[in-house]
């Protein structure tokens, strides 16, 4: 990747929201210098997890920084799983050729945004805890359980490496709730007649 050129934030229609991202073959300084240019986009729309495709890179990694439980105090809240105890602290953080597998049966169900679906909001059903493989741009590799908000976080970047943006997921209800919103997205950005691939509809 040319270190001159600007990346930008796509947005839902644009095709490389769509694609299947490639592995990132080796780390070097192309890819450190996506991960630090990322970031202050993530930053500057209030994210906390921003996927390459998402700014036009179709390869397999993300940035997260996601905040430590609190109560509605400010309080720190106690987190369980080893992916919050020790990734948390260490953010922002960036994950290349990451691998999620859900661990158990159990789910959540919770709004979910996405800064390339502005400002609208649906209920998304996930894992509650995942199995994270990854490799840091330093290079180690890290294999660790990720509940809580992290997991949810890591499942929804790591969709955006398979070319699933969260609205592929909603349920009939919720997808019609914010059909309004997405069809104004979808106008102003040039792309009225994008059909959005649901998963598992036919």
């Amino acid at each position: 990747m040319a270190k001159d050129k600007k990346l930008t934030l796509r947005i839902l229609g644009d095709p490389v929201l769509d694609q299947i991202a490639k592995p990132v073959e080796k780390i070097d300084d192309s890819i450190i210098d996506l991960a630090h240019q990322m970031l202050p986009i993530m930053y500057d729309t209030n994210g906390v997890g921003l996927a390459a495709p998402q700014v036009g890179v179709s390869l397999r990694m993300f940035v997260l920084d996601v905040p430590a439980p609190e109560d509605e105090e400010g309080h720190p809240l106690p987190v369980n799983s080893p992916g919050e105890i020790q990734l948390l602290p260490q953010m922002p953080m960036a994950f290349i050729n990451p691998e999620v597998t859900p661990i158990g049966t159990e789910t959540s169900e919770m709004d979910e945004g996405c800064l390339s679906v502005p400002k609208l909001y649906a209920p998304v059903k996930r894992p509650e805890k995942v199995m994270l493989k990854a490799t840091l741009l330093n290079g180690k590799e890290i294999c660790m359980e990720c509940g809580g908000f992290l997991a949810r976080a890591i499942q929804h970047e790591n969709d955006h490496l398979d070319g699933i943006v969260f609205v592929r997921r909603l349920e009939d209800e919720a997808l019609e709730g914010i059909k309004k919103g997405l069809d104004k997205i979808l106008k102003k950005n040039g792309k009225p007649n994008y059909k959005i691939k649901r998963l598992n509809k036919s």
